[in-house]
């Protein structure tokens, strides 16, 4: 190898672990995900499914939208573009726990100490993974996101701050850096065929992502101050609408997925004044800018668009003016890449206790995601066992959403 191909090289990593017939097509098709992920576990009752007449249904007032949904009177921002976002109200699943939620939220799996499942994320890096792409295939920004399991470190999410900044990202690179990273690099795949097996390739992949982020042009996306003052202040002077916007520039480049965090979520206490001062606001805010500004690009067909939690919480208002963990009967919000908008999909009763029409869960959030993005749901991974898994593990499509 010379120092041209080693350059040239960085972004070509291998996959571990995993076969796809359809990998080589779906590489090809420029589609893109954002998840925004909402860490704690928000009251979807008091968000997207409202139940004024119930006598634990909160002060909050529903409002008409563009679709055919009415939202809480706190997202008038979303109000104006829910023509493009479907609601799915019946989501019923079974982790209240935290990290148990969060880990079946992303991945569509129960915890299980014999396998480390990949997430969502790292799946739909993995199957839309772009050869021309110089930065990672998947950024969490924020935190909250979960690695990539069996499907090896190069889908692993790289992590930004949430106010848009990557320590050392203006690191300068200079000839002598780039002879040593030559230099690494003979010895890393000397080391590599010598038979040491998928974590010394994970290493060699790590250390070329690394290199990349110091050299690509492709970083200025994460650069989100550059961008004009008014639209800054569009999606909010927050940790969370600049990593809105970070997302629209990312998707721009070329990044298949996408997660933006916005946490605190938890409220076991003083729940309805946390949500219209600051939770509700910040996320019409970002959430609203998002959707628009994709739209007027012409990227939100390219881009479906997941908004959720690990649960929900509880139809019950507690002794301290809160609400708990709940994961029987909640919402999710879709969209973008096809997906009918402007619809609720399911229902749940009148007080919110129970959904009452068809469930959905994880899965079929995924499957209907990889429906709209163009990948099989007949892919199929193999786990470091040799187990055979397959993408969205075996989810069902939500119908409502194509038809």
């Amino acid at each position: 190898m010379n120092r041209r191909s080693f350059l040239s090289g960085f972004s070509a990593l291998p996959l571990i672990g995993a076969m796809s017939s359809h990998a080589d097509e779906m590489k090809k098709n420029n589609k893109s995900a954002i998840l925004l992920w909402m860490g704690g576990g928000p009251s979807t009752m008091d968000i997207w499914d409202l139940k004024p007449k119930a006598p634990t249904g909160g002060p909050f007032r529903p409002i008409s939208t563009t679709g055919d949904v009415q939202i809480c009177e706190h997202m008038p921002e979303m109000a104006k573009h829910m023509h493009n976002m479907a609601i799915v109200r019946s989501m019923s699943t079974r982790e209240a726990d935290h990290m148990r939620g969060r880990y079946y939220m992303h991945t569509g799996y129960v915890p299980n100490p014999s396998i480390e499942h990949p997430s969502y994320g790292a799946v739909l890096a993995n199957q839309l993974d772009r050869d021309d792409l110089e930065i990672p295939q998947f950024v969490s920004v924020g935190g909250g996101s979960m690695g990539a399991g069996f499907l090896g470190a190069q889908y692993n999410p790289f992590s930004v701050n949430s106010d848009g900044r990557i320590r050392n990202l203006d690191m300068k690179v200079d000839e002598r850096l780039i002879q040593r990273a030559y230099a690494l690099d003979l010895i890393e795949s000397n080391f590599i065929n010598q038979k040491r097996g998928s974590l010394a390739k994970d290493h060699q992949s790590v250390l070329k992502q690394a290199f990349n982020l110091l050299t690509s042009e492709q970083m200025e996306a994460f650069k989100v101050a550059g961008e004009p003052e008014a639209v800054k202040e569009r999606y909010g002077d927050n940790g969370f609408g600049k990593g809105c916007l970070m997302a629209r520039r990312l998707v721009e480049v070329g990044v298949p997925f996408i997660e933006v965090n916005l946490g605190g979520w938890d409220n076991h206490q003083n729940i309805f004044p946390t949500l219209k001062d600051n939770k509700l606001p910040m996320l019409d805010k970002g959430m609203s800018a998002l959707v628009e500004d994709l739209e007027q690009r012409g990227l939100l067909e390219d881009t479906a668009i997941i908004w959720m939690g690990e649960f929900s919480r509880t139809p019950r208002i507690n002794g301290n003016a809160g609400r708990d963990h709940w994961a029987r009967s909640w919402s999710v919000v879709v969209g973008g890449a096809g997906m009918n908008g402007g619809i609720a999909v399911g229902a749940t009763n009148d007080d919110g206790t129970k959904v009452i029409t068809d469930p959905y869960t994880s899965q079929d959030v995924m499957a209907s995601v990889c429906k709209a993005l163009g990948i099989p749901l007949s892919t199929t991974f193999t786990s470091n066992s040799g187990r055979p898994m397959k993408i969205a593990n075996s989810g069902k499509v939500i119908k409502e959403l194509f038809v």
